[in-house]
């Protein structure tokens, strides 16, 4: 179960002079103790729907043809389009980079906590016999030369190197 909730409090129709109105619907992201909130059109959840059915299970999304001049079937829309996000987030183990930028969240952990616990995750790439911040020994056979390149860089910027 992931640590987000999504709620679609309301919604607000826009009028544009340039194309027809449009309603917007605004949606309230609760994660790990922080909210924001995003706003997006229809035509936004179906595009992602459209995106999102070639990768994931999906629940139905709410129709494309309404009337969007009239608020009882507006918040038949909001509910349905707020049952839609939670649905997906409770479904699919994994969420997509596309819902998760849809929904502008940055930072989501990838695997759920009981699964990453205890388990590294990455390879260390470079392992140091010794302090490296120390300078080597006077019985070494290869100096360190990155070593002693930054000391000389930083203490004896006028010095020529060997």
């Amino acid at each position: 179960m992931h640590n987000v909730r999504i709620s679609i409090p309301s919604f607000r129709s826009e009028d544009n002079p340039m194309e027809k109105g449009y309603t917007v619907f605004k949606i309230e992201v609760l994660m790990n103790g922080r909210q924001h909130t995003v706003e997006k059109r229809y035509s936004e959840f179906h595009n992602l729907h459209k995106i999102l059915k070639k990768s994931i299970k999906l629940p139905e999304i709410p129709s494309k043809h309404v009337r969007n001049w009239v608020p009882k079937v507006l918040e038949q829309r909001r509910h349905g389009l707020e049952l839609y996000l939670q649905t997906i987030i409770m479904e699919n183990e994994v969420l997509p980079k596309i819902f998760l930028d849809f929904l502008n969240i940055r930072h989501f952990p990838s695997l759920p906590k009981t699964e990453s616990c205890g388990k590294l995750t990455h390879q260390p790439t470079m392992i140091y016999q010794r302090d490296p911040y120390l300078l080597p020994s006077t019985h070494d056979t290869f100096s360190n030369v990155v070593i002693e390149g930054v000391i000389h860089g930083i203490f004896y910027p006028d010095l020529q190197p060997r």
